[in-house]
C-alpha cells in the first residue's frame, strides 16, 4: 500500500497541489482522474520522486520515502515500475535493450538470466519475435506493451502509469487497460493509473480519486461515481461522454462519406 498525506507542492511560487491526503491499496488498479492541469501527473510524479513535495509524507508500506537519501531510496525504486506517456523507449536500443535496461541498471543478474527475463516478460504481454526491431518498427500498442514488459521486469511491487492510453485508438486502449489490470492482480501489485479517460474508469478502476486544480475533490469505486454528489466530478464525467459521442458522431460521418 502507497499513502500519501497532507502532501503540497508549488512551482515558482503556484500551488499545484494543495494538502493531499490519499492512500492506493495493493492488488488494485487505483485510478487518479482530472482534467489536464488538474495536478494528478506532479501527484504522481511527486510520489515517485521525480518532485521533492514541500510538506507532508509519501509512504510506502509505512517507510517514510520523502525523507530517506537517495541510497535508501533507490532500495525502494527497485520495487517500482513506470510506463510512461507516450512510452518513453529509447529510440537507440531494441525492443530487447529496452526492456532489460532496468535489469543492468538494478540487478547483478547474468547475461543469460536477464536475456530469459525480458522473453518471460515480452511473452507475457504478447510481443513475440521482437526482441530485435526497434521502436520505430513498432506500432502504437506494441510500444505500449513493450514499455510494459519493461516496467514489470523487475518483478515490482508497485507500478505506476502515466496516460497509458494516450494516442492509441480504442481497441487497443482497451487491451491496454485489461493487460494492466491482469498484471496487478497477477503480481498483486499496487497499480496506480493517471487518465482523463472515463473508459478506463469505468473498465478497470477499482479505487478511484479525482483531482480537481491540485485539491482531492472526491474518492470511490467506479460504481459509486455515477451517484457522485460533486458537482466538479459531474462535470467531468459529462464532458467526457460528450466528447466521445462527438467523436463517434464525427467518425460516423466521416465513414459515410462516398
Amino acid at each position: 500500500m502507497i499513502k500519501v498525506n497532507n502532501i503540497s507542492k508549488s512551482f515558482n511560487n503556484q500551488l499545484v497541489l494543495n494538502d493531499v491526503t490519499v492512500s492506493f491499496e495493493s492488488g488494485k488498479t487505483n485510478l487518479i482522474i482530472g482534467r489536464s492541469g488538474s495536478g494528478k501527473t506532479v501527484l504522481l510524479k511527486s510520489i515517485v520522486g521525480l518532485h521533492e513535495i514541500d510538506s507532508g509524507e509519501i509512504l510506502y508500506d509505512d517507510i517514510k520515502f520523502n525523507e530517506l537519501d537517495f541510497t535508501a531510496r533507490k532500495e525502494i525504486r527497485k520495487e517500482i515500475g513506470m510506463l510512461f506517456q507516450g512510452s518513453a523507449l529509447f529510440d537507440s536500443l531494441t525492443v530487447e535493450q529496452n526492456v532489460m535496461f532496468p535489469l543492468g541498471m538494478f540487478t547483478s543478474k547474468s547475461p543469460e538470466e536477464k536475456i530469459d527475463r525480458v522473453n518471460f516478460c515480452l511473452k507475457r504481454v504478447n510481443i513475440i519475435n521482437a526482441n530485435h526491431l526497434f521502436p520505430a518498427e513498432l506500432s502504437g500498442g506494441m510500444k505500449k506493451r513493450v514499455a510494459i514488459a519493461r516496467a514489470i521486469s523487475l518483478n515490482p511491487r508497485y507500478l505506476f502509469c502515466d496516460e497509458p492510453n494516450s494516442g492509441l485508438d480504442p481497441i487497443t486502449a482497451i487491451l491496454i487497460d485489461e493487460l494492466i489490470k491482469e498484471l496487478t492482480e497477477e503480481y498483486s501489485m499496487t497499480t496506480i493509473v493517471n487518465t482523463h479517460d472515463m473508459n478506463s474508469v469505468m473498465k478497470i478502476g477499482e479505487k478511484i480519486v479525482f483531482i480537481s486544480d491540485g485539491v482531492k475533490c472526491w474518492e470511490g469505486s467506479k460504481e459509486e461515481i455515477l451517484d457522485s454528489d460533486c458537482e466538479l466530478l459531474n462535470e467531468f464525467v459529462f464532458a467526457n461522454a460528450l466528447a466521445k459521442q462527438l467523436r463517434s458522431s464525427t467518425g460516423s460521418q466521416i465513414t459515410s462519406r462516398p
